[in-house]
């Protein structure tokens, strides 16, 4: 009896310092955007596939493997938001590289989609299809969409099915991640309300920072 009890103590013991971090470790999809749970500095990049605009699979981590990076996570090429983002990140692409950063945005448009976006924005930098949102799920910032508010996104002529290809009506809430040559988040900017972006000088001068 006694080691039974001293066996059900150290069990106790063993969920409450490492269980935490098991159930952790697998992000899921939040009921709303406030309510994500993204990873942060200091963790890495998580293992998962996403796809390239001429829909090849890329895994994300071996693609940034190596150098540093600037991962952009953004809702899609239907969201004017979006889209001033994905500009003004033009702005700053070369210099980015000239530092050393590969620049990857990251949506669930599906790869077809991803090439508008390049072609309406004359982009230089990557552009990868998240449309199943694997990515946006293992990085923790993957919400459903209530049923309103896809409702709301189609009378303005945005939608998200037809963007991504899927009916899971998913989005990520929209984020700014600098990453190391070893994969660590070094930086993060998530933000649920998705009107407000970082300013592309404030990430060009984070980039800076860490690379020197």
């Amino acid at each position: 009896m006694k080691k039974l009890f001293i066996l059900l103590i150290l069990l106790i013991v063993f969920i409450n310092l490492f269980g935490k971090n098991m159930f952790d470790d697998k992000k899921k999809l939040a009921d709303s955007a406030e309510e994500i749970c993204p990873i942060k500095v200091g963790e890495q990049v998580p293992e998962v596939f996403v796809k390239s605009p001429d829909g090849d699979h890329v895994n994300l981590k071996e693609y940034i493997s190596g150098s540093n990076a600037v991962l952009i996570f953004y809702r899609g090429g239907w969201c004017p938001f979006c889209n001033l983002q994905l500009s003004g990140l033009n702005k700053i692409d070369i210099e980015l590289v000239e530092i050393g950063y590969k620049l990857v945005a990251i949506s669930i448009d599906k790869p077809e989609k991803l090439k508008e976006s390049m072609s309406m924005h004359n982009l230089n930098y990557t552009l990868l299809s998240d449309s199943k949102a694997d990515a946006s799920i293992a990085f923790g910032l993957a919400f459903k969409v209530e049923d309103e508010y896809n409702k709301m996104l189609k009378s303005y002529d945005m939608d998200i099915e037809d963007a991504s290809g899927e009916n899971h009506h998913i989005l990520p809430v929209p984020a700014v991640y600098l990453v190391d040559s070893n994969g660590v988040i070094q930086f993060d900017y998530v933000n649920p309300n998705y009107k407000v972006r970082l300013d592309e000088q404030l990430l060009l001068k984070a980039a800076r920072h860490i690379a020197n």
